[in-house]
């Protein structure tokens, strides 16, 4: 049988209590602790794709949400600069999308704007907007795939496997802004997907 060991560390001096295998998010979460994220989501696995929840590690930077507590780390959340690497990354996503607050129906009740608003980012632009031209495909009674909107967290596609057990999405090849949520087949009518059960809200963006 194996025993949970108790181990200590610190999160910006605070001495935190967390048990082996635990991430640093899930300690910091039990510590009431706030780390920032986007893609980490309960229910799901973790996967730090979004990379919103950076702290650094001893020094060198790590995703919370993947990362394991060891023994006696030392680990920094709430600094200016990685206030300022988060709100980078969050402009950025912003300014590769098409993400228009002001005449979108989700503004009001969307965890990218309200990570926006959590930041405090209220300056003008600091990078250029890309305008990209991205499918939307409508042609699902039940589901909506709006790429336009998509910040490529992944948590539609760890929803559908880990929770429905269904493969129809997966995400294309790469890492470039131009990567996209796939479906299996050209449109999402055309597959087998079907909402037979409750999906939970808060495992889509």
């Amino acid at each position: 049988m194996r025993i949970n060991k108790s181990i200590k560390f610190k999160i910006d001096g605070v001495t935190v209590k967390a048990r082996t295998g635990q991430t640093i998010m899930d300690a910091a979460d039990e510590a009431g602790i706030y780390i920032p994220r986007l893609c980490d989501v309960e229910g799901l696995e973790p996967q730090g794709s979004c990379r919103v929840c950076t702290v650094k590690v001893n020094g060198r930077p790590a995703a919370a949400c993947t990362q394991p507590v060891t023994q006696d780390i030392v680990v920094e959340n709430d600094t200016l600069e990685i206030l300022n690497y988060r709100r980078d990354l969050i402009r950025m996503l912003f300014q590769e999308g098409n993400h228009l607050c002001s005449i979108c129906e989700a503004s009001g009740r969307c965890e990218l704007q309200a990570m926006a608003y959590r930041l405090a980012i209220v300056e003008p632009a600091k990078y250029p907007y890309l305008q990209p031209v991205r499918p939307i495909d409508a042609s699902h009674p039940d589901i909506l795939l709006d790429k336009n909107r998509c910040i490529r967290c992944g948590r539609c596609i760890r929803a559908s496997r880990q929770i429905d057990g269904k493969t129809f999405l997966d995400i294309s090849a790469g890492e470039s802004i131009n990567g996209s949520v796939l479906t299996e087949r050209t449109w999402l009518t055309q597959t087998s997907i079907s909402m037979t059960g409750p999906f939970p809200r808060e495992h889509v963006l």
